[in-house]
């Protein structure tokens, strides 16, 4: 049986670890060739390389920092450098936007300098690399953006986080209209608690595990592949008729008083 995405070009964004690492493995699995970005850990994005090619799948690394002027740029020279030598085109087809940073800090603990580099890196270079993105992606294309659960039930440990994802939301909608004639579908995918570094706070001791699964209809900490194979859902051709929306997938999380 064929891969669904055999053929197609993935960019994804924060994929050098975590759910963006799933992602990009999860979509090489599934055929593409998968354009692996860092932020500032190239070593990391070399192995997620190494193991996509492994695996019998193609990824090749992107570097940029999302939290300095002129990232958006900076990406895409190297992708359009890459996909040049590789295919003589800058065309790709799935955008994903996972690429964020979510600093464990209180509303009254919150500085400026971090509630800028939270607004920068999670939500203007977003809309920035989608931008730019958007003259690049082909006809019937996909954009999935990584938000959270936090945007529905808001977490008072991340006020910041919580309240700067929610933009996405209504960028998914915009977007989805805009994009629409050209066939091009644009979901966004909000996790719950998720086992990654990002969320240590809550996987990494009994006390805020049991927080966790105690808001979760389904009893269990979530993977990065539980994420990725709904992005994986979205990105294919199974996902066609889906645009405009904002997917939880929280395991049941905070789904009733």
């Amino acid at each position: 049986m064929s891969n669904p995405l055999t053929g197609k070009i993935a960019v994804v964004t924060g994929a050098s670890r975590g759910i963006g690492r799933s992602i990009a493995e999860t979509l090489a699995a599934d055929g593409a060739l998968v354009a692996v970005h860092y932020g500032k850990n190239k070593a990391s994005a070399d192995e997620v390389v190494a193991k996509i090619k492994a695996a019998g799948g193609d990824a090749f690394v992107i570097g940029a920092d999302l939290s300095k002027k002129g990232a958006a740029q900076a990406l895409f020279a190297g992708l359009d450098q890459e996909l040049t030598k590789r295919t003589g085109d800058v065309k790709f087809d799935i955008l994903v936007n996972n690429a964020g940073i979510a600093p464990f800090v209180g509303f009254t603990e919150t500085t400026e300098d971090v509630l800028d580099e939270i607004y920068t890196v999670n939500v203007k270079s977003l809309f920035l690399i989608t931008q730019e993105a958007v003259k690049r992606l082909k006809e019937g294309g996909r954009i999935i953006s990584t938000s959270t659960g936090a945007v529905r039930t808001p977490l008072p440990a991340v006020a910041a986080y919580s309240m700067l994802k929610a933009p996405l939301d209504n960028l998914t909608k915009s977007l989805a209209v805009e994009l629409g004639p050209r066939a091009i579908t644009v979901n966004t995918v909000a996790p719950g608690v998720i086992n990654t570094d990002m969320a240590a706070a809550f996987v990494s001791n009994p006390e805020g595990q049991a927080f966790a699964l105690g808001k979760q209809a389904l009893k269990r900490i979530g993977q990065p592949d539980d994420i990725a194979d709904v992005v994986a859902f979205l990105a294919g051709p199974k996902g066609r008729w889906v645009t405009g929306q904002t997917i939880e997938a929280s395991g049941g999380s905070a789904l009733t008083f």
